[in-house]
């Protein structure tokens, strides 16, 4: 059984590959701050973090429902997913700019901030939209009080921060820089694989049918 994952994340793919998963990749092409926008304004009032996550992993996975991939239509379970990190009640993104990273990991080193991703799985076996379920999940991520400006600087400078929720990695060179998770350690990644196995489950399939690797 395939796995089509709704998602660039160099991240979500590296966990999946690291669990005997090699899915099938597709770019779903969502207007992430539009859609957002979109929904707030149908609400009157900010998103959650839990609640934006998960609407964005939705809409991903359904972005690429009747697409083909390796030109062949898509046959198995699509996944959805997309993250944010939270400190003090403010949500933050993907910072972008050197500038927006650098000051972001000033105010939130020595702290501890929440990571929220959510997740969405389509049943889409057989070439057709059989059932959908998701969550989203949260890991409290606590950073190091002795981070000095240099070494900040010098990791602003490889450009791994630039492109991820809240500036940081638990999986590559961010590392170096948290204390603990209280939590789900792959949810910080992008993508809970216990998480996974249960939305499976609750679609009538067996996860390690997902095995490919």
């Amino acid at each position: 059984m395939r796995l089509y994952l709704a998602s660039t994340s160099p991240a979500r793919l590296a966990t999946l590959r690291s669990v005997g998963i090699e899915p099938l990749t597709h770019a779903p092409g969502v207007d992430e701050e539009a859609a957002v926008a979109a929904r707030e304004a149908e609400l009157g009032h900010p998103m959650p973090a839990a609640e934006m996550v998960q609407l964005l992993a939705r809409l991903k996975a359904e972005a690429i429902v009747g697409a083909e991939v390796d030109g062949a239509p898509i046959d198995g379970f699509i996944l959805g997913g997309d993250s944010a990190f939270e400190l003090d009640g403010v949500v933050y993104g993907k910072p972008h700019h050197p500038e927006v990273a650098r000051e972001r990991w000033r105010v939130q080193r020595g702290r501890s901030g929440v990571l929220h991703s959510g997740h969405w799985l389509i049943d889409h076996r057989g070439g057709r939209v059989q059932g959908a379920v998701g969550r989203a999940t949260s890991a409290v991520v606590h950073f190091a009080s002795d981070i000095e400006d240099a070494e900040l600087d010098a990791y602003i400078a490889t450009g791994e921060p630039l492109k991820v929720a809240g500036a940081f990695t638990i999986d590559s060179k961010g590392a170096a820089f948290i204390d603990r998770i209280d939590g789900d350690p792959h949810t910080v990644v992008g993508l809970s694989v216990p998480l996974l196995r249960v939305l499976v489950h609750e679609l009538g399939g067996r996860f390690t049918e997902l095995w490919n690797r």
